[in-house]
């Protein structure tokens, strides 16, 4: 029997949760004897991932650049091309990853023989995308044959406002031990031994609330002058039109102690060595999907203390048990004291630390695989 031809589709393989997800899942299918795709819109100079062995990879075909210039209005070309790749690889089923891609692969497969699965990979209302896309997701939606949901807050929310049914709720696997990769940053070069630290992770300030952080680690700061606080995975200079790292410094003020008292070391690959020096590990977020970061810091044992915002950090913390739970609207006050606890109590965050690795099993690849190729694994023969 010829296997399972399955492309995953995705906008890039920059740096990213939704990024890094799909190629776990598409080494799983691979495991599984399918023949595996991943099509990105975007070249492969823009990845930060590389593909599982194994994996093929496909670029959507670009438009002429008259057609390129026309942006979104340009988008009905993009679903032709998309529709011609996936016949050309003969596909079987599909699988999109976000919002746009996962609309654009749903029109591409429109009257084709091809089973089609989408994710969303954050809560749909916190990070809404234009009025078009939102109209669209609303129609296409529910032509899914599967929809993968990472928490039951959203699964819920696509049910009353895309009428969608056919629902598996799949968390992100967490990744234990994580792998080294480059760029690779030691933070023994950043820090002097023994000093506490705070650590955020993300790539987005502002979703991840570490403005939030820049009050708090100020009132710190004056109570532990050896104190740091460092934000990995922030891109140096302008992203998406913001110079990010400029932003966070000019919250911090004037006090040249405080400035280099924070580290911005960037995009970093040797997270476990980071995770490994945390103190405390923090997650203000404004919103989520389901956090790998906080996943990733749980399962190397970090004390965390994270917002309970709409989705995501409440499916990983149970409060004072494995982690530190905060309102979403904790003050600047309630940051300072649960983290002041924390600092001062090493016994506690070491507690805390080590009834957190339990996430290791919870959400173990070995489990999570099984449902998601049982699910799929229908689907793909029709």
């Amino acid at each position: 029997m010829a296997p399972v031809r399955v492309a995953f589709s995705i906008d890039s393989l920059k740096l990213g949760g939704a990024e890094r997800v799909l190629l776990r899942w598409a080494g799983w299918c691979r495991d599984a004897g399918w023949d595996v795709v991943v099509i990105t819109r975007q070249s492969p100079d823009r990845d930060v991932y590389p593909l599982p062995p194994g994996v093929r990879r496909c670029l959507e075909p670009s438009l002429p650049a008259a057609f390129e210039r026309l942006g979104w209005l340009a988008f009905p070309l993009r679903v032709l091309q998309l529709r011609s790749l996936l016949r050309r690889e003969r596909c079987q089923l599909a699988v999109g990853v976000t919002t746009l891609p996962a609309v654009k692969l749903l029109l591409a497969c429109y009257g084709l023989p091809i089973r089609c699965v989408v994710s969303e990979r954050n809560y749909p209302p916190a990070k809404p995308p234009l009025l078009p896309w939102r109209w669209l997701r609303r129609l296409t939606y529910p032509w899914a044959d599967l929809n993968l949901v990472q928490t039951q807050v959203t699964g819920f929310w696509l049910r009353e406002h895309c009428g969608v049914r056919r629902q598996l709720l799949l968390p992100n696997p967490v990744t234990w031990p994580l792998p080294d990769r480059e760029p690779a940053v030691d933070p023994d070069h950043w820090l002097v031994p023994g000093v506490p630290l705070l650590l955020g992770v993300g790539t987005k300030a502002k979703q991840k609330g570490f403005d939030r952080l820049i009050p708090v680690f100020s009132a710190l700061a004056q109570e532990t002058p050896s104190l740091h606080l460092a934000f990995v995975g922030l891109p140096q200079g302008s992203y998406q039109g913001v110079d990010q790292q400029a932003w966070l410094r000019d919250k911090l003020g004037q006090d040249s102690d405080l400035q280099q008292r924070l580290l911005l070391p960037g995009m970093v690959g040797t997270m476990a060595a980071w995770y490994s020096r945390a103190t405390v590990f923090v997650l203000p977020s404004r919103f989520e999907g389901f956090p790998n970061v906080l996943l990733e810091a749980m399962a190397a044992g970090c004390a965390c203390v994270a917002s309970d915002c709409l989705t995501g950090p409440a499916e990983l913390i149970e409060h004072n048990v494995n982690g530190v739970l905060l309102p979403g609207e904790a003050s600047v006050e309630d940051w300072v004291i649960a983290i002041r606890g924390l600092l001062q109590d090493r016994s506690r965050c070491k507690a805390l630390g080590q009834e957190a690795t339990n996430v290791r099993e919870r959400f173990s690849p070995e489990r999570l695989r099984h449902d998601f190729l049982e699910a799929l694994g229908p689907l793909s023969h029709g």
